[in-house]
């Protein structure tokens, strides 16, 4: 498989259904997205290990977020098939519930802080929140909506998990 094709050098690209558009338009921007999220994931993932993160089920978790985030650029690419599911939604939640039945109740806003782990989940959850926003603009619902707000809770209640776990104190929001 060639990597450059020069197809892409005046300023366009084509979605999976073979149509031509500009790569700034708002359906690359949202699928862009998606992919630096990805790849944020992915540094994620990578930092828990070098910080000594432990823990096998979440990276398959985390493993698995990052395939369907490739799904979900599928569908925003407009890639024939069914991408997202009802049972990939319910699947970020059960495993929201599952931590959450372990750490503390939240009873503050929580500042993005911790340690490095745990700064790196909150700035994946950011990254997730813009690809909302951008799949917002393009009129996207349904499972691919729903499953991006599941997956930006997830990585907020991660980053709760993981100080919780390795006994870093989280810091919140004190009004001056």
């Amino acid at each position: 498989m060639a990597i450059y094709t020069k197809t892409g050098d005046k300023g366009e690209t084509s979605l999976a259904n073979g149509e031509r558009i500009s790569k700034a338009d708002a359906r690359i921007e949202a699928y862009g997205t998606v992919d630096e999220l990805n790849s944020w994931v992915g540094l994620l993932r990578a930092g828990m290990q070098k910080e000594g993160v432990d823990d096998k089920d979440v990276q398959a978790e985390l493993q698995w977020i990052q395939n369907k985030l490739f799904n979900l650029g599928a569908e925003l690419s407009l890639a024939p098939g069914e991408w997202i599911t009802r049972e990939d939604v319910q699947q970020v939640e059960r495993w929201i519930d599952a931590m959450q039945a372990e750490i503390p109740k939240q009873r503050a806003f929580v500042l993005p802080s911790g340690n490095e782990t745990m700064a790196r989940c909150h700035v994946c959850r950011t990254i997730c929140r813009r690809a909302e926003r951008r799949m917002i603009a393009l009129g996207c619902k349904d499972e691919a909506m729903q499953v991006m707000n599941r997956i930006s809770d997830y990585l907020f209640v991660l980053a709760r998990y993981i100080g919780y776990k390795m006994n870093v104190a989280e810091e919140t929001w004190k009004k001056n």
